[in-house]
Order: structure tokens, then C-alpha cells, then sequence
């Protein structure tokens, strides 16, 4: 195991890693943290004892990782992203009890520089467009963007952006996978439900 943790890496005991994690140059895991297996943290990333990040999950350069967040499997964290995690801090004042959790859903992407700000949840295989400022809970397949960020589309599991038909019916190109949109939300369709939908 100690293979897959670069030298200069520093993880406190206590921290639960899984196996087949890689942790890079200059990363710092804190004890009661809690990591899947084939995860790889790049170089300068810091994981609070309050973490938990499920399995197959990439978190890029220089990305911190503070109490309360949880990145659930495959999440993709671009470079130096930023999470918050008190809404209105002051180096006066310590605000630990304070903390709001995130949560970011299965398959989801965050865009290099974007910032998250806390006590939201990024749905499943949402896309956070880079540099965008996550300001409220983002749907399952949403294409975010701006400052605040907006929804500008939908986007597939394999990460092509969505266009519907009449009926409401999307195909992705890619894996042939076909989604729904009701009522301002957007679903994957089961093989049966597809039945009929060309």
C-alpha cells in the first residue's frame, strides 16, 4: 500500500485508505478520513478527518477537501476547485460547529477553479462548468455554468450534452443511453422504458 503514497505525502494514522488509492506529492490525508479504493489524489490536495469519498473518485491538483464533504463513487474534482464550508466566516470568531455538509452525487464533474459553496448537493453526473460558483442544490444531469451558476443544459453519464425531442426523449451518442425530461428534472430510462422511443 505504501507504494501508492509518494514520499513526501502525509497521512495521519487513523485515515482509511482503500485499495488501489494513489496520493501524490505534497498531499495531506487527516486521521478519521475516510477514502474508497482506485481513488488518486494529485499533488497538493488536503483531506480533513470529516471526509469521507467513495471508490473510483479523482480529485485534481491543489484541491482541499474540508469537514463535511462527501464525494460519493466517481466524482471528478478538476484543479484547485474550491469547497467552503461556513457560509459567513471570520478569523474573529471559530465557526466549526458551524460547518455545512456538501454532497457531491455519484458520477458528477467539477470544472477546474469552480468554487462549491456549502450546505449544497450536486446531483448525479451533474457537470460544474470551470470557474463557476455553485451557490444552491444542482439537479441529477445538470450542465452549470457562471457566476452564480445557471443551468445551460443537460448532460449524459458518459458527458454529452443532451438535446430532447418533442416527446422528451434525449439519446446520447456515445453509449445510446436515452433520457427523459418531466417537470424540470431529467431521467435515466431503463431498458423497458425505452421500449417504443427511437
Amino acid at each position: 500500500m505504501r507504494d501508492l503514497i509518494h514520499p513526501s505525502a502525509i497521512v495521519d494514522d487513523g485515515a482509511e485508505i482503500g485499495t488501489g488509492t494513489r496520493i501524490w506529492h505534497f498531499s495531506h490525508v487527516c486521521a478519521g478520513a475516510r477514502i474508497g479504493e482506485a481513488c488518486s489524489l494529485g499533488q497538493n490536495v488536503y483531506v480533513g478527518q470529516a471526509v469521507v469519498i467513495g471508490n473510483r473518485v479523482k480529485v485534481q491538483n491543489n484541491v482541499s477537501l474540508y469537514d463535511a464533504v462527501t464525494l460519493e463513487d466517481e466524482v471528478f474534482c478538476g484543479p484547485s476547485m474550491v469547497f467552503t464550508n461556513v457560509h459567513n466566516p471570520r478569523a474573529g470568531w471559530e465557526r466549526k460547529d458551524q460547518y455545512r455538509p456538501t454532497l457531491v452525487r455519484q458520477g458528477a464533474s467539477i470544472g477546474a477553479n469552480a468554487t462549491i459553496v456549502c450546505g449544497v448537493t450536486i446531483g448525479r453526473y451533474a457537470f460544474i462548468g470551470a470557474g463557476a460558483v455553485v451557490t444552491r442544490d444542482v439537479p441529477d444531469f445538470a450542465l452549470m455554468a457562471g457566476v452564480p451558476a445557471r443551468r445551460i443544459g443537460w448532460i449524459s453519464r458518459y458527458g454529452e450534452r443532451l438535446s430532447f425531442d418533442r416527446e422528451g426523449v434525449a439519446r446520447c451518442r456515445h453509449t445510446g443511453e436515452r433520457y427523459r425530461i418531466q417537470a424540470g428534472l431529467v431521467r435515466l430510462l431503463t431498458a423497458g422504458e425505452t421500449h417504443g422511443i427511437h
